[in-house]
C-alpha cells in the first residue's frame, strides 16, 4: 500500500479530494469592451447573493466568444452565473425593476422569465473535466 496516502488519511481522516477542470465558454458578446464577471457557485442558499460565489473570475472582454479554465475543482453540484460588465464599474448595472441592463447569462442557459433563476434551475453535476457553453442574453 502507498504509505504516502496512508500518512494524508491518517492526518485528514480521509482520502484526498478528487478534482477536475471546467472550461467555461461565453459567446453572443456583442460589444468587444468592458469585462466578463463570473461567478462560480455551490451552494444553494448562497446562489446569486453578491460576495458568496465559491470562485469568482473577471475576463476581459477581446473577442465575440471569451472561454477560461477553471481548475482543481471538487465534484459537485455547481451554478454559473455571470455578466458583461460593459462599462468597467465592477456592478451588473439594473433597471427600476432589477432587470440587468448589462447582458448576463447563467448555467445550462437558463433564460429567466418573471423572476431570478433558482439553482435548481442552473445546476449541473461536475464529475469529471467537462465543458459549459453560456450564450448571454442581451
Amino acid at each position: 500500500m502507498n504509505y504516502i496516502f496512508l500518512f494524508i488519511y491518517f492526518l485528514f481522516g480521509n482520502a484526498p479530494t478528487e478534482v477536475h477542470t471546467l472550461t467555461v465558454t461565453i459567446n453572443n458578446i456583442k460589444s468587444i469592451e468592458g469585462a466578463i464577471e463570473i461567478g462560480l457557485f455551490d451552494k444553494d442558499g448562497k446562489f446569486l447573493e453578491e460576495g458568496e460565489a465559491y470562485k469568482s473570475i473577471s475576463v476581459v472582454v477581446n473577442s465575440s466568444s471569451e472561454s477560461v479554465v477553471i481548475k482543481n475543482l471538487p465534484k459537485g453540484v455547481y451554478v454559473i452565473s455571470l455578466y458583461h460588465d460593459k462599462n468597467g464599474n465592477g456592478k451588473c448595472d439594473r433597471n427600476f425593476f432589477g432587470i440587468p441592463k448589462e447582458p448576463y447569462g447563467f448555467s445550462n442557459n437558463f433564460k429567466p422569465k418573471l423572476s431570478a433563476p433558482s439553482f435548481e434551475n442552473c445546476a449541473f453535476n461536475l464529475t469529471s473535466g467537462q465543458s459549459v457553453t453560456i450564450s448571454l442574453i442581451n
